[in-house]
């Protein structure tokens, strides 16, 4: 069984040192999203990367950072996205860091695509 439907793809790019009450920000917006019922949220751990600061961050052995570049990526319908750049912004959530939107085509296989 096959369902089609569109939404939009939210991704927080942040440093994996950046922290939210003491956990870091990426666990702090997982376990949100969960407790608030969002589709669905993937943490991807980047190998390497930089940002407006222009200093490189890596997960060479050599020059091992402990601040590594932390991509969230969040999938779920516009208003629901909505909610969740106001529950961002009003509660200062992100201090430093880059987001992107795109609508996406979104396809789901299996017997339980409700």
């Amino acid at each position: 069984m096959k369902e089609e439907t569109t939404a939009i793809l939210l991704r927080i790019f942040v440093g994996e040192s950046d922290r939210v009450n003491g956990k870091p920000l990426y666990q702090f917006l997982t376990e949100y999203l969960k407790e608030n019922h969002y589709a669905g949220v993937t943490v991807l751990r980047g190998l390497t990367g930089y940002g407006h600061a222009s200093k490189i961050h890596t997960a060479n052995i050599l020059t091992l950072s402990s601040d590594l570049p932390i991509v969230i990526e969040i999938v779920d319908y516009e208003n629901r996205i909505n909610e969740l750049k106001e529950y961002l912004d009003d509660n200062n959530i992100i201090e430093c860091g880059l987001i992107t939107e795109e609508k996406v085509n979104i396809i789901r296989y299996g017997k339980n695509n409700s």
